[in-house]
């Protein structure tokens, strides 16, 4: 292998850019000559609350989150949000008798959304993809939402399956008087929100923004305050809102980390950049793929995903020695999901065009010598 630090594809935790990291490495026992390091210090405490100040500010610039939306740090990953997020839009149903929820199954982790939904409410699969193998998403006009539903969930990029919602639907024009809930976790700030069409979004940090063990959830103001009886105060978006996201003690050293990756993110060029080589690293692997005859990629192309591409070898038998020969070139961790098999590239914002063209090149020289 290569003395060059290796490129990491892994699916989450996941890569991060090297800035990041080495300034993070160089404040971790003393941030800005105060003594201590951030995991060390009172989240209670002045220079903690200058961190996250300063951090929710880059995040609702950065984002453009609207004044009328709170941004609040929680923890559980977004698979927890799978549980917060129906306790707290489901206090207040629209209609008598059972809260409804909507679902739109892309893929994996809506599948996961909607099972656990149903602990809480009538959780109605509105559109499945199952049976196409989650290749496709239909038309939003041919997807049976409820007119009185409570809310409607999607997940705008499925990790595993390599789906992404390249626009979300609009559900008034649908027809439908209900909150957009979306799990954005793996491609969050990769480009522009439609905020305007969203109630509530989250995304665990573990993928795009940071560490794992801190979760970013944005929730319009007039959703605050519709938990039911049974949400843990902990997990009440009202009172962590309310409490700017200390209600209890915040995982302190993954904000901060996820404070420098906002302040990156800006030197960057923000997020009309950052979308720009997203879309251009993209290309190049699909490009390199739809031109194989060793390589393919199943998804629809107008769904296919800019973070998380799986790929097969049409040979399976070829797969051990693909990943081996890649770990001997620094491509690391591109083993597909264990449930769909194959293999995947996950490009975060943090993998650099530079990464993804190495990888293009050993797949074509492992293409070519195994001809």
């Amino acid at each position: 292998m290569s003395s060059a630090r290796p490129f990491n594809f892994s699916a989450g935790p996941a890569t991060m850019p090297l800035e990041v990291l080495l300034r993070a490495g160089s404040e971790i026992a003393n941030w800005h000559d105060t003594g201590m390091g951030v995991m060390e210090m009172s989240h209670r405490g002045a220079a903690f609350g200058d961190i996250l100040a300063r951090t929710l500010a880059d995040i609702r610039d950065v984002l453009a989150v609207p004044t009328h939306f709170h941004i609040v740090f929680m923890q559980g990953g977004g698979l927890a949000h799978n549980a917060i997020v129906p306790m707290n839009l489901l206090g207040k149903p629209r209609t008598a008798g059972t809260p409804k929820a909507d679902f739109i199954v892309s893929g994996s982790w809506s599948h996961k959304s909607s099972v656990e939904a149903k602990r809480y409410a009538d959780a109605h699969v509105a559109f499945s993809g199952k049976a196409d193998g989650f290749t496709t998403v239909a038309n939003a006009n041919a997807w049976h939402l409820r007119s009185d539903t409570d809310y409607v969930h999607l997940c705008s990029n499925e990790t595993i399956d390599g789906i992404e919602f390249h626009t979300l639907p609009d559900l008034a024009a649908l027809g439908v008087d209900a909150p957009l809930v979306v799990d954005c976790s793996s491609h969050v700030a990769s480009r522009p929100m439609e905020w305007h069409k969203i109630g509530v979004a989250f995304a665990g940090a573990q993928k795009n923004l940071g560490p794992a063990g801190v979760t970013l959830a944005f929730v319009r103001e007039d959703l605050c305050d519709q938990a039911m009886s049974i949400c843990p105060s902990a997990f009440e978006y009202k009172g962590v809102a309310a409490n700017n996201s200390m209600f209890n003690t915040p995982p302190t050293n993954a904000i901060y980390m996820v404070g420098l990756v906002f302040e990156w993110l800006k030197a960057q060029g923000g997020l009309q950049a950052i979308e720009a080589n997203n879309i251009a690293k993209a290309a190049l692997l699909y490009d390199a793929i739809d031109a194989s005859g060793l390589y393919s990629n199943h998804i629809d192309t107008p769904w296919r995903s800019r973070m998380n591409v799986p790929f097969k070898l049409a040979n399976a038998s070829l797969n051990d020695a693909f990943l081996a020969q890649a770990k001997d070139a620094g491509l690391l961790q591109l083993k597909g999901h264990k449930s769909v098999g194959g293999m995947r590239a996950s490009i975060y914002n943090a993998m650099p065009l530079a990464g993804v063209q190495a990888l293009v090149d050993f797949m074509h020289h492992f293409e070519r010598t195994h001809a």
